[in-house]
């Protein structure tokens, strides 16, 4: 059986933000991800507070987090604080 904390962070890495065709996690937009049994939380940001794509974004990452095998309810949580830059980004990103 696999881990719902690998399958977790696997699925967060298949959400891609479609204007730059990154995955959230390499852009640094998933600030953290918690899992208690079947639940997970998940913090993040966008680029920018009036991104139009935050909605969509937000959707995306918890139908992902929902797909994992063991997790049956799932929080999302935005914040903007601190606010993303692209020094958040990973280095393969770039």
């Amino acid at each position: 059986m696999t881990d719902p904390r690998d399958g977790l962070l696997q699925a967060l890495r298949g959400v891609v933000d479609p204007e730059t065709g990154r995955d959230l996690m390499a852009m640094g937009m998933i600030y953290e991800a918690r899992l208690s049994g079947g639940f997970a939380q998940v913090t993040m940001t966008t680029t920018s507070r009036g991104c139009p794509l935050t909605e969509m974004l937000r959707q995306g990452v918890e139908a992902a987090v929902l797909a994992v095998p063991g997790i049956d309810r799932a929080e999302v949580c935005l914040t903007w604080d601190p606010p993303w830059t692209p020094d958040r980004m990973e280095a393969q990103a770039f």
